[in-house]
Formats: structure tokens, sequence, C-alpha cells
């Protein structure tokens, strides 16, 4: 990956209108995923009385988080870019398509989107739990981490693909769409085993309103290996020295 392409950017950057209203839009975006998708499990476990997880309820989690992720991307796609994940931030800036100041500002906003949709949840089904991600039994924090790194390189590798690559054509404007498929189908793959974050966002919010952190790092660790993987390999082997489109910017 050449790296003339990672950028700091400029101080004043972060406070520029366009920036302000990037990350807003992530802060949007990150709210209506985030309470789509817990909220989704939360109504679960309200009509099961806190039952065990069924593959019913592993197919409409899948559901509900493809849905939603699909709307998050595109409703923010024009102004920020769509990223909804600090992950999928992390791996643009690592293929020089955003600046670490913007990205900052990117992952400052999709947190306190999180937990806001999080907070909003807990008051609207009358103090219900939202849930921590966590390990299933037999579930080691190791096989968790590998989980996570493999179906996040998934997530960015189809979103530079989709929404990244100057090569992409017709294929941008599928790309909300492929962004929210993957994540649905990774979530049958691994939501039975460490529950499928693939989004450090997506874990902080309840998190927070939980007070729950056991095991919480392999949520941010592996998500950032994946992404980083991920846009190198696209960046280097598919891309290369092409003329880049800034992610922030990206019409899908």
């Amino acid at each position: 990956m050449p790296i003339y392409r990672i950028a700091i950017g400029t101080p004043g950057e972060a406070s520029h209108p366009d920036a302000l209203r990037a990350a807003l839009a992530e802060f949007f975006s990150m709210l209506i995923f985030v309470f789509a998708g817990e909220g989704s499990g939360m109504a679960f476990n309200k009509l099961t009385d806190n039952g065990s997880t069924t593959p019913a309820g592993l197919v409409a989690a899948s559901l509900a988080h493809a849905f939603a992720l699909f709307v998050a991307v595109s409703v923010g796609a024009n102004i920020s870019g769509g990223h909804v994940n600090p992950a999928v931030t992390f791996g643009a800036f690592i293929g020089g398509n955003i600046t670490l100041l913007r990205g900052i500002l990117y992952w400052i906003a999709q947190l306190l989107g999180s937990v806001v949709a999080c907070l909003l949840l807990k008051f609207a089904t009358g103090g219900l739990e939202t849930s921590a991600f966590s390990l299933s039994s037999g579930v080691s924090t190791w096989n968790a981490l590998v989980f996570e790194i493999v179906m996040t390189f998934g997530l960015v590798y189809t979103v530079y693909a989709t929404a990244v690559d100057p090569k992409k054509g017709d294929v941008g404007t599928i790309a909300p769409i492929a962004i929210g498929f993957i994540v649905g189908a990774n979530i049958l793959a691994g939501g039975a085993f460490d529950g499928a974050s693939m989004n450090p966002a997506v874990s902080f919010g309840p998190a927070v309103v939980s007070w729950t952190w056991t095991h919480h790092w392999v949520y941010w660790l592996g998500p950032l290996i994946g992404a980083a993987i991920a846009a190198i390999v696209y960046d280097n082997i598919f891309i290369g020295d092409n003329t880049h489109e800034p992610l922030p910017n990206n019409d899908f």
C-alpha cells in the first residue's frame, strides 16, 4: 500500500462545516442501525421471556441487521459515505480514502450514535436490558477474535469492491444492498458463537448502557484487524496506483 495516501488532515478540518455535517450523518445512520438491530434482539427476548436463542431468532437478527444497515448506509452515502462502522472508517483510512482527523470525528459520532440508540431503547422498552455482546459457551476469546477478523474482512472487502474501487461502475448503485447482505450472512455464520459484531460501535453502545465489558476488547481488535487486512489486500491487488475516490464523498 503506497504510504503517501495516508493523510493526517489539517487542523481546521475537524471544524469544517462539511466534516461536521458528515459526522452528524454518521451519528444518525448509526442510531438508526443500532436501534433496529439491538431492538430486534430485545423484542425477541421479550417475546420469549429471555429464553434461549433459537434458529428463528438468529434469522430474525440477521434480517433486522441486514435491512437496517442497507437503510443506514443509503441515507448517509451522499453526505458521509455511509460508513456506519468504525472498522469501515479505519479501513478507509488505511487505504488513504479519509484523513485521520476526519476519521476520528466519524468514530466519535458513530460511538455516540450507538450509545444514544441504546439509551432510547432502554427508555422506550421500560427499562429492558440492552444486552452486551458476549461469547457463547465453549467459544474462547481467540475463537471469537478469528471470527471477528474474518467476518469484518468480508465486510470491508465488500465495501472496497462496491463503493471505493474507481472501477466499480454500476456496481456502486447496489453497494448498500451488498453491504447489508454480507453483514446479514455473517450474522448467520457467527451469531451463535460471538454475536457477530463486525462493528466496534455496535458493541460499544450496549456495553456502555449495561456497563458490561467482559471480552469487549475482542469486538474492537478483531474488526480493526480484519478491516486493515481487507483494505491492504484490495488496495494493493485490485486498485494499485489508480486514482482513488474519497469514500466520504462517494455517491453510491
